[in-house]
């Protein structure tokens, strides 16, 4: 069975982070492994608190996983300090990891800030250079690319300007009311490609940055090419949002197991 590691923040209401990338992981045919780099303390409607790990514990995390069960991706979401993404980058690079899936997550769903300005820069020049591709949405890819996106010309310039400084592929998420439900994969040669979707109309979209990035890293590790496995993540997402799944009093999670056995899903008879 192909494994895959997450390096990211707990989502204590189980909709992102973690909890999400191991469901989707999971479901997406993976054996799922985690270093946890912070515990957040957050639901629907927002973040509450946020503990973030100390460097010593999360490289002992990533120690203990990479020499016992070595993963064939890895994805990376929150990681608030320049401290902890400098230890990431490095503790990569040590082990060799390969097919790596960076998500920049900056800001949560409900608006929190995760990312502190520090950390941006650092991020740039330790974790991008390391990655297969980077998955920013549009707020992520304007301070990546330092460029302003209003429309799928903007999106494109971005993602290559991304791309050809720090030679990673770059997926740039529509949404955010900018190119509706349509991607753009742009690779290190200038060459780019669109992923067109349709808009699923679900207020609950809780998690689906962290849910798309782990289904590619998961596809990358079965040994689909980079854009088969975000053709493949894209229908994932689609099928997990259009399940309607409807939670909690905020922007809540999606069923990432609509596609799980119906005879595991089975309730108990009254």
């Amino acid at each position: 069975m192909k494994t895959a590691l997450t390096i990211a923040g707990s989502d204590s209401s189980g909709g992102a982070g973690i909890q999400a990338d191991i469901k989707t992981m999971t479901l997406n045919g993976v054996f799922a492994m985690s270093a946890i780099t912070a515990l957040t303390a957050q639901n629907t409607t927002g973040v509450t608190d946020i503990m973030e790990a100390t460097p010593e514990f999360l490289a002992e995390e990533i120690d203990a996983v990479f020499t016992d069960i070595y993963p064939d991706a890895v994805k990376i979401g929150m990681v608030s300090s320049a401290g902890l993404i400098e230890l990431i980058a490095a503790k990569l690079r040590e082990y060799g990891a390969k097919h790596i899936v960076v998500d920049p997550v900056m800001v949560a769903t409900s608006g929190a800030k995760l990312l502190r300005d520090d950390a941006i820069d650092t991020l740039k020049r330790e974790l991008l250079p390391l990655a297969e591709v980077v998955t920013p949405n549009i707020p992520e890819a304007e301070i990546l690319s330092g460029l302003s996106i209003s429309g799928a010309a903007d999106m494109e310039a971005a993602a290559k300007k991304i791309s050809a400084e720090y030679g990673c592929a770059v997926l740039c998420k529509g949404g955010h009311d900018t190119n509706d439900a349509n991607d753009l994969l742009s690779h290190p040669d200038g060459t780019t490609r669109w992923f067109m979707g349709r808009r699923i109309a679900n207020p609950n979209t809780h998690g689906t940055g962290c849910t798309l990035s782990s289904a590619i890293a998961a596809n990358l590790a079965k040994g689909f090419s980079l854009e088969d496995s975000v053709e493949r993540a894209k229908t994932y997402l689609s099928g997990a949002l259009a399940a309607m799944l409807d939670l909690g009093h905020g922007s809540g999670p999606m069923d990432h197991a609509f596609d799980i056995k119906a005879e595991y899903r089975m309730e108990a008879r009254a």
